[in-house]
């Protein structure tokens, strides 16, 4: 709080003391009064007037400077009504009571919104529950009348299923916690879980896979790590042309998880950016590869949420390499 400012607003209060102050002075000219009472009169007030001003200042002051304090350290600010201390001048009970009112309309309407929001994700979860029968029928009745024509529809419905799966597991990965358990887990199994996703795609796109030595245990969830894991094989096979490796490393406190494909790679402008919401590059906007820019940034959301590392290297041309990284224990290192 600035003083000069402060002064400034009681510009008003200090013509007015001033003009009293000279207009007592005249009207006792009259008077046979002594000088030195009449300047003793004069210097009580304008004192009076001062020592008041300058009280008020250093209380307001005090007050502000220990709100503002208060505000700058506090993370969420909206809570700052309940911090504010009651002071002891008339204008700053009036605006405690103006902030609390505030802050209090703000917690409802969030609270509206939230529900809303808990809504929309309980129906859209619904949805893609009931969404997943017609698709299973679906794939059961291609099982049985299989034709050039049934399989490429097999195809599409592998595509919609999993669109299908990003939809669930986005509507959730806001309150991921929620919905896992972390203990220990073969990553083998959770490899092949997710391998077994994409057979079709790994038949049909001609790729080989190699896997080695992948049988150890990992601190993590099995349903959330099994789709961050298809996330990453489903890119390798759309940027893929011929083989697709996956292995493991162990050190000391975690382990190393390596998806490696000789594809397209990724241009070095374009890899700082992989995770981010939306973003597809320049792989994404080549003809017949279209991409939603979703799998990625779902995969570092949910890895950031279960504590698993994930990092990404690659060279236009060369293909990609990504490394998830599983803790051995309660701790997580994400030393490559």
């Amino acid at each position: 709080m600035n003083f000069f400012s402060y002064l400034k607003d009681k510009l008003l209060l200090i013509v007015l003391s001033m003009f009293s102050a000279i207009s007592i002075e005249i009207l006792l000219i009259p008077y046979d009064i002594n000088i030195i009472v009449r300047l003793y009169i004069l210097f009580s007030i304008f004192f009076a007037f001062i020592v008041g001003i300058l009280v008020e200042y250093f209380i307001k002051r005090n007050y502000y400077n220990d709100l503002n304090i208060k505000l700058n350290e506090l993370k969420d600010k909206y809570l700052i009504s309940e911090l504010i201390d009651i002071p002891d001048f008339c204008e700053g009970k009036i605006l405690k009571g103006v902030v609390e009112e505030a802050g209090k309309s703000m917690l409802e309407n969030v609270n509206v919104y939230k529900h809303l929001q808990d809504d929309y994700k309980e129906y859209i979860e619904l949805w893609i529950h009931e969404i997943k029968i017609p698709i299973s029928a679906s794939k059961m009745i291609i099982e049985n009348n299989k034709t050039s024509v049934t399989k490429s529809i097999d195809e599409e419905l592998d595509k919609i299923e999993n669109y299908t799966e990003q939809a669930l597991y986005y509507a959730r990965s806001n309150t991921a916690e929620k919905d896992y358990l972390i203990k220990k887990y073969n990553l083998k199994e959770i490899i092949n879980q997710a391998i077994l996703k994409n057979t079709n795609s790994f038949v049909n796109s001609k790729i080989s896979l190699e896997m080695n030595d992948l049988d150890i245990e990992v601190y993590t969830d099995s349903k959330w790590s099994v789709f961050i894991v298809n996330q990453i094989i489903q890119n390798s096979i759309k940027y893929s042309s011929r083989k697709i490796t996956i292995f493991k490393k162990e050190l000391k406190e975690n382990v190393v998880l390596y998806i490696k494909d000789d594809g397209l790679g990724i241009s070095k402008g374009d890899l700082d950016r992989v995770f981010e919401k939306g973003f597809t590059g320049e792989n994404g906007r080549i003809i017949g590869k279209k991409s939603t820019g979703i799998g990625l940034y779902l995969c570092k959301k949910l890895c950031d949420k279960l504590r698993i590392g994930l990092q990404i290297s690659s060279k236009k041309g060369e293909g990609t390499e990504v490394r998830i990284i599983f803790p051995k224990g309660s701790y997580t290192s994400f030393s490559k």
